[in-house]
């Protein structure tokens, strides 16, 4: 008879997990006080004081600058508005070339195409799965103007060796952090090396305002256009004499003072919640370590991964099955969480190669590679980024097991599931 739950036998566990829900009534409380005050918002996209939004949105970017150490803090309604507010502060233009991660959100490389400009794809580093260095080397071009550089997971890319190479050729560094806040490489805050970092804040992050997110920086031109893009900037150039009006006309990328209330609350609740997931993603590397196949993340010395999602690598040799099939067995032993009902806690691999997208598979933008202004090469075919590829299609799997509310129990249940499958993965075969 067989044991896995695929083939028939029992499943390891049919309850639902806890769901993630860090919202209570801290939260609660400040967003009646901003109810009952009936100030919603405060943004006017004119040249005053209320350019710079209400009381509790200019108070939460105080306190974010605060805690990461920064001079200017610029929220917004969403990481993916931050990646092209920064874009567009860097002077990107048609005609340019940003380099990207092809092993992330689909944000981060569309940012540059908003602009009219060419995302690059570089391939990424087999053990940190951000960008690799030498990669983005081989990519420079006499174009090329910025490097945009994702910190996937929580996990901290090679920054030294990207800002050598940034400062070389004389570029600009993007961080996106959507997956990282307070990650540590070599000591130092991700989003706080690079030129600008911008952060998530939507409902499924370490912690969240709904929808909603934040650019840091020192560099005072940047905040100052980040502040013009994200605000109608096409009305405040000439009243408040910006001398450099390009790439200035604004958006509406602004968040609401409710959002804001919440963002003050949940910062409070940033490090222990990061607590609580270090701990059980120790506890997950520990156990599922030991299973002969399976390896976990690496993280370098003086690094601190936060893991936003963990990502192990699987070795279909010493399995004898394709990654897939034992992960569909895994699922079949478990089940996801509440308020996840339909979609799993674990997958293989992460997304696809962005470059394998219908966009950039069918050039299908009015400007960007299809520009008049643009005089350089780039190829969007499979292959181009073969580590990349390796992980996605054969090696790489992530799981969100390591969520904060999940008890011991809960955790030992998911160690099972992988243990019952690697010992009777002949199943499988």
């Amino acid at each position: 008879m067989a044991k896995l739950a695929i083939k028939g036998g029992q499943p390891i566990r049919t309850r639902l997990f806890p769901a993630y829900n860090t919202i209570g009534a801290e939260e609660k409380t400040a967003v009646m006080e901003v109810l009952e005050s009936g100030n919603l918002s405060q943004f006017l996209g004119a040249w005053h004081k209320d350019f710079y939004g209400g009381p509790t949105v200019q108070k939460f970017e105080s306190r974010w600058k605060e805690k990461f150490g920064t001079k200017y803090a610029v929220s917004v309604n969403s990481n993916t508005s931050g990646l092209f507010t920064a874009i567009g502060a860097c002077g990107i233009q048609p005609g340019d070339e940003v380099i990207v991660s092809p092993y992330t959100m689909s944000a981060s490389a569309l940012a540059p195409v908003i602009y009219g400009a060419v995302p690059v794809f570089a391939d990424v580093d087999y053990d940190n799965f951000g960008l690799n260095p030498e990669s983005v080397e081989r990519c420079i071009t006499p174009r090329t103007r910025a490097i945009l550089v994702v910190h996937i997971f929580g996990n901290p890319a090679r920054m030294d060796e990207i800002m050598a190479i940034a400062q070389k050729h004389n570029l600009y560094v993007i961080e996106d952090c959507a997956q990282a806040p307070l990650a540590y490489y070599k000591n130092r805050l991700v989003g706080t090396i690079g030129h600008m970092g911008i952060f998530s804040l939507n409902y499924h992050k370490h912690i969240h305002t709904g929808e909603g997110g934040m650019i840091i920086t020192n560099d005072d031109n940047l905040a100052e256009r980040c502040l013009l893009i994200r605000n109608h900037g096409e009305n405040i150039v000439e009243p408040k004499g910006v001398q450099n009006p390009f790439n200035t006309h604004g958006f509406n990328y602004r968040m609401t003072e409710m959002e804001a209330a919440v963002g003050c609350a949940q910062l409070d609740k940033l490090d222990g919640l990061l607590k609580a997931r270090l701990e059980n993603a120790a506890y997950f590397a520990e156990a599922l370590g030991k299973i002969t196949g399976l390896k976990p993340p690496v993280v370098e010395e003086g690094n601190q991964h936060v893991y936003y999602l963990q990502a192990f690598k699987y070795n279909s040799e010493v399995f004898g099955v394709h990654r897939n099939t034992f992960i569909n067995a895994i699922k079949a032993e478990i089940p996801s969480a509440i308020l996840r009902e339909d979609t799993p806690l674990i997958g293989a691999g992460y997304v696809k190669p962005i470059y394998l997208q219908p966009l950039y598979q069918k050039r299908a933008t009015h400007c960007s590679f299809n520009c008049s202004k643009y005089e350089g090469a780039v190829s969007y075919e499979k292959g181009i980024c073969p580590v990349t590829e390796q992980l996605h299609f054969e090696e790489l799997f992530t799981h969100e097991y390591m969520r904060p509310g999940m008890t011991k129990q809960d955790m030992d249940d998911v160690i099972a599931a992988f243990n019952k499958v690697a010992e009777n993965v002949h199943e499988l075969k």
